[in-house]
């Protein structure tokens, strides 16, 4: 009878990956960085260790949505006080920071927990095709 092989975190061999944001849908750009950081591309895939790989994503600004959800859809944050509601429309969030844009539908999209803290970390999210990674060589993913 076979065992199930359970991968060890300090055997993991981390890639980097770079993704070209400009006319890419936000949500099918998402899924796509949400499985390399989680590591489900890997062969040896195991749910609770990090097994996933670095994503540098470049273009933030010139992401698309689909129907009217750059009018309908909403980011909404409370501090917990009294009227501490803000709630802004997509619009508003890409035209001042569309890094949290793409954070928060990749965020989302990850297990909760200490785990999803330590993946998220491994996202890097650039506003134009500039990034300080060449070092790094990252391979080139299309969508």
């Amino acid at each position: 009878m076979q065992k199930t092989y359970t991968l060890k975190k300090n055997v993991v061999q981390k890639k980097w990956y770079l993704v070209d944001a400009a006319d890419a849908i936000l949500g099918r750009l998402a899924v796509k960085v949400a499985v390399i950081l989680r590591g489900k591309r890997n062969p040896a895939y195991t749910p609770h260790v990090d097994c996933g790989d670095f994503v540098i994503v470049t273009n933030a600004s010139k992401i698309k949505v689909t129907g009217r959800k750059m009018a309908q859809k909403k980011y909404s944050r409370y501090s917990g006080y009294i009227g501490g509601l803000k709630v802004i429309p997509l619009e508003t969030m890409l035209a001042k920071r569309p890094k949290t844009v793409i954070r928060l539908a990749v965020r989302r999209m990850l297990p909760r927990g200490p785990l999803a803290d330590r993946l998220i970390k491994k996202l890097k999210v650039y506003v134009d095709d500039k990034h300080p990674h060449a070092a790094q060589k990252p391979e080139v993913i299309k969508l």
